[in-house]
């Protein structure tokens, strides 16, 4: 499987013909994320997770596109009929050929003044697991954790948290488009030093760059 990252949240993950993508976002190449996918998982309905419009070009020019969402995205795009699906979680299911497992449910607290949404977490293959926004651990191994390295909703000392709750041998970072290099390679430094204590191997993956799992 190869794991192409692109800017902030979105990773496409490709499979010999078969190709998925993951929270095509406003601060994301979505449109080039979106080339020739034959399917989307989208975590939540904050616009840096998916490009409402991007979606909908990429829907409109493959119309077996196949988006799973949160029931609030699904409202949005509602316009595409079938092509867009709920996802809550606890489901399991079959996506372009892809095995997904969802789990999480909540979008982590950016603060009590602000409303709580839907975050569905998106486990691939049994390899590959997205949270969106949430540090929602599951109850089964991960071996390649996507980690939101930097967000309004985190400390770094919850993101240390959550990579050694993971345990995961590999991390990359995901959610890192609203920092500038500075403090990426602090948050970053943090993640590598500390993940070798714990097993996981932190890589930095720099937007359109990719890696074989």
């Amino acid at each position: 499987m190869k794991l192409t990252k692109y800017t902030h949240s979105c990773v496409r993950l490709d499979e010999a013909d078969r190709s998925l993508v993951i929270d095509p976002g406003s601060f994301s190449e979505a449109a080039t994320a979106l080339a020739g996918a034959d399917a989307v998982l989208i975590t939540h309905e904050h616009p840096d997770h998916v490009d409402l419009d991007a979606v909908r070009t990429a829907a409109k020019a493959n119309r077996d596109l196949v988006v799973k969402a949160t029931p609030a995205v699904v409202s949005t795009l509602a316009d595409l009929g079938d092509q867009v699906q709920p996802a809550g979680p606890g489901e399991q299911f079959e996506l372009a050929g892809f095995s997904v497992q969802t789990f999480g449910g909540q979008h982590a607290l950016i603060h009590t003044s602000v409303p709580m949404i839907a975050n569905t977490a998106y486990l691939i293959d049994d390899v590959v697991y997205h949270p969106g926004d949430s540090f929602a651990v599951p109850p089964t191994p991960v071996p390649v954790l996507l980690i939101p390295s930097t967000a309004p909703w985190a400390r770094v000392g919850e993101v240390l948290d959550f990579m050694i709750a993971m345990r995961s041998p590999l991390a990359f970072p995901i959610h890192d488009g609203i920092v500038n290099d500075l403090g990426r390679g602090i948050v970053e430094g943090h993640l590598t030093r500390i993940g070798q204590q714990y097993g996981t191997e932190f890589s930095h993956l720099d937007p359109g760059r990719s890696a074989t799992l």
